[in-house]
Order: structure tokens, then sequence, then C-alpha cells
């Protein structure tokens, strides 16, 4: 494990920011997400010319998908990326902050599931939509990352795959993973009101929605209760000491350890969830470019 322990300037003005509270409702949810969209849309072109990285839509194992390509692709295997938002928010265009920059980090070619979202289509609906691109992809190597949510997903499909006898992924990273949507640990009470991106409401919220009348502690809900063993892959773990999921991200990373599987936690000091977001930090930046070496590394050392 790594400890991160110097925290820049631009972190402590967001920081200093005052920040409106989210309301997942599911009155409100329909204007935000509409209104997070269409601020991502806007955003693409600036992104895709900063990058170097073009998007394109595909149909994949029938679910439609967001695909990132370098301009230059470096490499023959993609990277299956899993959006965060509680199962209840987001969408491929809103993650192309932390997309694009691995894009042409490691000249990979990025492929996003665009998975249906509670409470409209409750579990087992993001999971379906993100096996069956998993599968579709997986008859041959292949990367792994998810933020939040999408860490829970990219869990889950590998959990999944190795019940079916699918391949794993070679290497994967998860940032801020919600893998626990019983929403245990210290994290969850002494970062509420610390995290400025996410309240432990709203967590909860979110849980009940994707969930439903399942049990939280269900394999494929909560991935952190699965069962895996060496042939799992290298992993990279991220979160930060304001990160309300940072307990979350501990137990995963011990979980892993006790299971044989290889991991690297990294805590950032003072930061938050999903902290790589937010483009403008060195934080941010620094950690994408670690994911990325992780990831080639990660294919390189299997072959």
């Amino acid at each position: 494990m790594r400890s991160i322990t110097e925290i820049s300037d631009e972190a402590f003005k967001f920081l200093a920011r005052e920040f409106s509270k989210r309301d997942r409702s599911s009155q409100k949810l329909p204007a935000m997400r509409a209104k997070a969209k269409a601020i991502a849309v806007s955003e693409i072109p600036r992104l895709c010319h900063a990058n170097d990285v073009r998007l394109s839509q595909e149909m994949l194992g029938g679910v439609r998908c967001l695909v990132v390509q370098p301009r230059i692709q470096k490499v023959d295997w993609p990277i299956l990326y899993s959006f965060g938002g509680g199962m209840v928010e987001g969408s491929p265009e809103e993650d192309l902050p932390l997309i694009a920059p691995l894009c042409a980090l490691t000249g990979a070619r990025v492929i996003v599931p665009d998975y249906r979202l509670a409470p409209e289509h409750p579990w087992p609906a993001a999971l379906d939509d993100s096996f069956a691109v998993y599968r579709f992809i997986a008859s041959n190597y292949f990367a792994s990352v998810g933020e939040s949510a999408g860490g829970n997903l990219s869990l889950a499909c590998m959990l999944k795959a190795k019940d079916e006898g699918l391949i794993l992924p070679r290497a994967a990273a998860v940032l801020s993973p919600w893998c626990d949507l019983s929403n245990a640990g210290d994290s969850l009470s002494f970062n509420d009101g610390r995290d400025p991106t996410l309240t432990r409401a709203n967590s909860d919220l979110a849980a009940g929605y994707y969930a439903g009348a399942n049990k939280m502690d269900k394999p494929l809900i909560s991935p952190l209760y699965g069962k895996f063993d060496t042939s799992f892959p290298p992993f990279l773990i991220t979160t930060g000491t304001r990160d309300l999921l940072l307990s979350q991200a501990v137990r995963l990373s011990q979980r892993l350890l006790d299971c044989g599987v290889v991991v690297d936690l990294q805590v950032w000091e003072g930061l938050w969830h999903v902290f790589e977001w937010y483009e403008g930090l060195p934080e941010a930046r620094q950690s994408i470019a670690r994911i990325a070496d992780h990831l080639t590394r990660g294919m390189a050392d299997r072959g």
C-alpha cells in the first residue's frame, strides 16, 4: 500500500468550494441525468482534442457502447471500462475526463458499455448489459477498469466470468470501488460530510434502487463477498482519505490479498471519492498515469 502524503493547492481550492446537495430521489433523477449528460456532451470536442482520441458508437453483445480510440493504437488489447454513478446516474460520455487520458496514455482502445440504470432497471440489468459486452470481447485478452459503481460491475463481471469459465482480464484497476452495497465500514460515518462529492444518504438511496428486494451481501450485488483466487489479475485500487468509500477500498484490498491476488492499494491524502474525475487536479493526472502504467505492465507481464 502506498499513501500519497501531499495535497496540491488545486485540491485545497476544490475543498474550499461550497457544494450543493445532490438529490437522488426518483423525481429528481431524470433532470439530473439530462443536465449532466448535456454538460458532458458539450465537453467532448475539447477532451478529444486535448487527448488526441476519437469516439464512435458500436453495438457489442447487443449493448450500445462508446468506443474511445487513440490516434495511434499502440497495443492490440482493449480496456473494458465501467462508468460510475451509483447505478442510478452516469453515462460513458460523463466519464471521458478519465477515459480519454487513459486511452491516450495506454494507446489502447477503450470500450464503455452504456448499461441500463436503476430504479427503472434494477439489478441485474446493469450487470447483464456489462456482462454481455464482457462475453463479447472475452475471446481475446483485455484489461478492466471501473470507477465507483463501475468498480462494482467490473468485479461482478469477473466473478460471473469465473463461474462460467470465461477468461479473466490480465490487469485490472478500480477507483473508489462501491463493492459493498450494505455500505458497512467506518468511512461511511467519519467521511460523511468530509467527502465533497458523495453522501451516505445518497449512497444508501442508490443501493436500495439497485438491489431492490435482494440481499445486499449477494456477491453479484456486493462483489466484496465473492470468491476470489490466484487466477484473478493484479489489481490497482485507488481511494483518498476523504473518500466516503475508503473503507470499502481497504476491505476489498485485504479480501483480495487474503485470496492470493496481487494488489496495489493507493490512498491519496486529503482526496475524495473518484478524485481522478477532476482533471484540473495534479493528483488526478498522476493517478491516471499510474493506472495506465499498471495496466500496461500487467498486460505485458502476462504475455
